[in-house]
């Protein structure tokens, strides 16, 4: 997939259908006088459906269809017929996906299944028919219920990939060679900064036929916060990390100075980064010997770290079991890590901090009319 077809945030209009109306109809026979009411209910309204698709890995199918609409219930009619139900709208969108309000940035719902279904708005009721209204001191009720409205809404789609361990890192820092070589995922490989353009996610196997998933993002720089480079924007697809891993050069100036650059722009993206666990991949050492090793380990900062090279293969089996064992060290912290992983995506969007390509915030206009049988007062001289 193209970097431009990595769509991970899209802004849209839904509308549920709204219901039909009640029909105030009379019974009309030949020979059967006073057939009394027989108005049918009307349909109930479409509606708007969010379902998970595992087969889905970015938004872009959403990025060009920016209204969603459902249809409406039609009236009800004679001979107490129920009018159609309005069609209903199903938006398929990737695992991971998360529903925020357009004009509040309100947190509304979170897709993480597939074939999991949300019901983001609801169709409206249909009406009662006047035959519902039929009392022995009324028995020729002229009236019936018009349907509920539609609801509607703007809303902003969010993806954030579904990983358990992310890669943080400068650009060239090799996140994607080492992602590349522990994993079938193909990332982009370059030598120049921001090879990578789009999040990449690869399985990564261990022993016993287990595997866990990592996610590789551009990498970030010094005042990514405040929009140089590709800024924080892709950082989303690592607030679902149980473990975030750190992967900086061996040929660093400074390791420990650039690890704590990377962490404070991760806490100025979003303060409950820093629970996380961490680790530390000083990749490239197939430029060191063991004695640059061992004075590297004196002024690295204090979390696990391991010694990596992806082009020779050196460390990554020890890469392997600490993510491992970090990952499974502690069944409690295991799903603390759930917990705070879930205020970490169940907060509120700032929705004065982002910004969406070609916004269109017109709302369609609703030319549908109300299915409402009228009648003839003639036609109830019986009574």
């Amino acid at each position: 997939m193209s970097e431009s077809n990595f769509v991970d945030y899209v802004k849209i209009y839904c509308r549920s259908g709204k219901g039909g109306r009640g029909s105030s109809h009379f019974r009309r026979e030949k020979y059967v006088p006073k057939g009394g009411p027989d108005g049918g209910d009307g349909g109930e309204g479409g509606d708007i459906v969010l379902r998970g698709n595992r087969n889905y890995w970015t938004l872009l199918h959403l990025r060009y269809e920016r209204h969603i609409m459902a249809g409406h219930g039609e009236g009800g009619s004679r001979r107490n017929s129920s009018g159609k139900m309005g069609q209903s709208r199903v938006i398929e969108v990737p695992c991971g996906t998360v529903v925020y309000d357009a004009l509040t940035g309100e947190y509304i719902c979170d897709i993480t299944n597939h074939d999991e279904e949300v019901i983001l708005l609801k169709g409206g009721q249909g009406g009662l028919g006047n035959t519902h209204f039929k009392t022995s001191t009324n028995q020729a009720p002229r009236y019936a219920q018009p349907g509920e409205p539609f609801e509607e809404r703007w809303i902003i789609l969010e993806l954030k990939l579904l990983a358990d361990v992310g890669l943080v890192g400068f650009p060239n820092a090799g996140k994607s060679t080492l992602l590349s070589v522990v994993s079938a995922a193909k990332p982009k490989i370059d030598n120049y900064p921001f090879t990578t353009l789009k999040p990449s996610i690869g399985i990564v196997s261990y022993h016993d036929n287990q595997s866990f998933v990592m996610a590789d993002i551009p990498g970030i720089i010094e005042g990514a916060s405040e929009g140089k480079g590709l800024g924080l924007r892709f950082l989303r697809h690592i607030e679902r990390n149980s473990l975030l891993l750190f992967v900086i050069p061996a040929d660093s100036d400074d390791i420990k100075t650039e690890f704590n650059i990377l962490l404070n722009e991760l806490t100025q993206y979003n303060p409950e980064l820093i629970d996380k666990k961490r680790l530390l991949a000083i990749s490239k050492t197939d430029l060191l010997d063991d004695e640059l090793m061992d004075a590297i380990s004196q002024e690295l900062p204090d979390i696990p770290y391991v010694f990596i090279s992806a082009v020779t293969n050196y460390g990554l089996s020890d890469l392997k079991d600490l993510i491992w064992k970090e990952l499974n060290t502690d069944e409690n912290k295991v799903q603390e890590s759930e917990i705070d992983r879930d205020s970490l995506i169940h907060r509120d969007l700032d929705i004065k901090s982002i910004v969406i390509e070609e916004e269109d915030d017109d709302i369609p206009v609703d030319e549908s009319e109300d299915d409402d049988e009228e009648y003839d007062d003639d036609d109830y001289s019986f009574y």
